[in-house]
C-alpha cells in the first residue's frame, strides 16, 4: 500500500510538469528540422561544437534514439566534435526532463543540469577537435542509421504543411511517438523511486562519504542505461534518504549521457578514442558539477525539495491529479505498444512457424 502511495505521488506531482515538457517537444521536433541541424554542425570548429552544444540541450530524444540521428548527422558531414557534442548534450537534457526535475526537485537544480549537460558536451567536442580529428574517412551505412532501439530516427522536411497539420504534428509527436519512447523507461524510473522511498531508511547515504556516493554513482550510471525523464524521481527519492544534491546530479548526467550498448556502437563512427574521451568528458565534467552544485547548495540554495511533500497526499491538487491519470493512461499505452504488443506478435509468429 506504501509503495502505490509513493508510485500515485510521484505521478501526480510530475505529470503537469512532464505534459508540458511533451507538448514543447512536438513543437521543438516539428519547429526545428534536423535538415538545418545538419548545416549547424558541418564544421569542424569551435562555432559548431557550441551550436551543437546548445541545440541538443531543449532537443526530445533519448538516448538510444539520438544513436542514429547522429549517424545520419555524421554521414551528412558533421564531424567528429560537433556529433559528439550533440550525442552528449541531446540525451542528458531536455524540455520533458527539465519539466520533470522541476516538478519533482527545485528551481536551482532545474537550472543547474542543462548547464551541465551543455558543459560537458562542449568540453567533449574541445577534446575531439584536439585529440580525434577528423580523417575525411568515407562512412559506410549502417544498420543504426535506420533503425533506433526507441522506434525514432530523422525524418527530411519535405513540403511545408500548413499550419494546422504542423501543430496537429507536434501533438502526435509529444504525445504519440515521444511518450512511447521513453514510457518504459519512465516507468521503471517512477518504480525505482517508489521503491527506494519505502524500502530505503532514512538518512541511508550519510553512512557513505560524499566521494563513495559519487564513486557508486559512477559505477551504476556510466555503463546502465536511465533516460533522462527516468533519472529524475531515482534522483529525487535518493536525495530524501541523504545523498547531496551533487551526487545526485552526477546520476542525473551520468545516467543518461553513456551505457555499453551506445558505447559499441559509436565505435565505428568516432573510433575508441573517439568513445573515450566522450566518456572522459562527461565523467570529468559531471564530477566538478557535482562539486560545485554540493558547495553552492551549503552556501547558497535552500534544500526544499517539491518531492518531499508527497508525504502529504492532501498537498496533491486536483490537476495534479488530473494530469497523472493522463500521465498513467499514456505510460500504460506506451508500454504496451513498444514492449508487450511486439512480445504477442513475436510469440504469434513463432507458433506459426513451428
Amino acid at each position: 500500500m506504501q509503495f502505490l502511495e509513493a508510485l500515485w505521488g510521484y505521478i501526480a506531482i510530475s505529470a503537469p510538469y512532464l505534459l508540458l515538457g511533451l507538448i514543447l517537444s512536438g513543437f521543438i521536433k516539428q519547429f526545428i528540422p534536423m535538415e538545418k541541424v545538419k548545416k549547424w554542425l558541418g564544421k569542424d570548429n569551435f562555432s559548431s561544437v557550441f551550436k551543437a552544444s546548445l541545440v541538443g540541450v531543449p532537443l526530445p530524444l533519448c538516448s538510444c534514439s539520438v544513436i542514429p540521428t547522429a549517424v545520419t548527422l555524421r554521414k551528412s558531414g558533421a564531424s567528429k566534435a560537433s556529433t559528439s557534442s550533440f550525442l552528449i548534450s541531446t540525451p542528458e537534457s531536455g524540455v520533458d526532463s527539465i519539466a520533470v526535475t522541476y516538478a519533482m526537485m527545485d528551481l536551482p537544480m532545474t537550472i543547474l543540469r542543462p548547464i551541465a549537460a551543455f558543459f560537458s558536451a562542449f568540453v567533449a567536442g574541445a577534446l575531439q577537435m584536439f585529440f580525434n580529428k577528423d580523417e575525411n574517412e568515407a562512412m559506410e551505412e549502417s544498420e543504426a542509421a535506420q533503425k533506433s532501439c526507441c522506434g525514432s530516427g530523422m525524418k527530411k522536411n519535405a513540403i511545408k504543411e500548413p499550419m494546422a497539420d504542423q501543430v496537429k504534428n507536434a501533438f502526435r509527436y509529444g504525445f504519440k511517438d515521444l511518450i512511447d519512447d521513453i514510457a518504459f523507461w519512465l516507468l521503471i524510473g517512477l518504480v525505482l523511486g517508489a521503491i527506494i522511498q519505502v524500502l530505503v531508511p532514512e538518512n541511508f547515504f550519510q553512512h557513505l562519504s560524499l566521494n563513495q556516493s559519487r564513486l557508486l554513482i559512477l559505477a551504476v550510471g556510466v555503463p546502465v542505461y536511465i533516460c533522462a525523464s527516468a533519472t529524475t524521481p531515482i534522483a529525487a527519492s535518493l536525495i530524501l534518504k541523504g545523498m547531496s544534491p551533487g551526487t545526485a546530479l552526477l546520476l542525473l548526467l551520468v545516467g543518461p549521457a553513456t551505457n555499453a550498448s551506445n558505447i559499441m556502437v559509436l565505435q565505428k563512427y568516432i573510433g575508441k578514442k573517439g568513445v573515450f574521451l566522450n566518456v572522459l568528458a562527461v565523467i570529468v565534467v559531471a564530477l566538478a558539477f557535482s562539486f560545485i552544485t554540493d558547495y553552492m547548495y551549503l552556501n547558497f540554495f535552500e534544500t526544499n525539495w517539491a518531492v518531499g511533500e508527497l508525504h502529504d497526499h492532501e498537498m496533491i491538487s486536483w490537476w495534479e491529479k488530473a494530469s497523472g491519470v493522463i500521465l498513467s493512461a499514456l505510460i500504460i499505452k506506451g508500454v504496451f505498444k513498444e514492449k508487450v504488443q511486439p512480445w504477442f506478435e513475436n510469440k504469434g509468429k513463432e507458433s506459426c512457424c513451428s
